[in-house]
């Protein structure tokens, strides 16, 4: 699995994320186990990240170059 997903749905989170934008997701075993994802969001001022339905986002794969793009310049 990807630690990457990109929103395909922000309907009831408009003000804490963006849709089409990628963002990091943390492990988090248990709220897989909920279908949940762990990801950091907008708001950015929790550390371990917030909990959304799995459904608002598509994992994905980014290719090398574009992941390390985004985190210098603090994207992701």
């Amino acid at each position: 699995m990807s630690n990457f997903v990109i929103c395909i749905n922000n309907e009831d989170n408009p003000a804490s994320l963006i849709m089409g934008k990628v963002y990091p997701i943390l492990p988090d075993a248990d709220a897989a186990a909920h279908n949940m994802v762990r990801v950091i969001d907008e708001d950015k001022s929790e550390s371990d990240g917030y909990l959304y339905e799995a459904s608002m986002f598509a994992h994905i794969d980014l290719p090398e170059t574009v992941r390390l793009a985004l985190e210098q310049r603090g994207q992701l």
